[in-house]
């Protein structure tokens, strides 16, 4: 693991994913449990975390603009989960009580030899998939 992908996961473990959202909110102890079961994911915790809107999201790239081809996990009000993904149009997954069942969701839906996370984006990452695989 890059000290880049390393340093984003203490971000989000210290801060709960979610540092702008109210102490109050329903939201913050089911989302801090699941980023806690999803870094313990050796598979997950090679990837790159980013979050928003109370959803966990995988980057197989340390910067902007992240890959869009892994499933996410969101927090729902009741304090069950979804898998969504891997893009904003894909259809739900499912939705589960459980961080590990979703990390589980997740896991099984990784793309072939994913990780670790590259040092780039999306861009420069798909470049360098090119010109390995010609």
């Amino acid at each position: 693991m890059t000290d880049i992908v390393d340093s984003a996961w203490q971000a989000i473990l210290t801060t709960r994913g979610e540092p702008s959202r109210p102490e109050g909110s329903p939201l913050l102890k089911p989302f801090a449990e699941l980023v806690r079961v999803a870094h313990a994911e050796p598979l997950l915790r090679q990837l790159f975390p980013w979050t928003g809107m109370w959803e966990l999201h995988f980057s197989r790239c340390t910067e902007i603009r992240h890959t869009w081809d892994i499933p996410y996990i969101g927090t729902l009000r009741d304090g069950r989960y979804y898998v969504e993904g891997p893009s904003r149009s894909s259809p739900r997954i499912a939705e589960t009580g459980s961080a590990q069942a979703a990390v589980a969701m997740i896991t099984d839906r990784l793309p072939p030899g994913c990780g670790p996370a590259f040092l780039g984006n999306a861009v420069e990452l798909d470049a360098c998939e090119k010109a390995r695989d010609s």
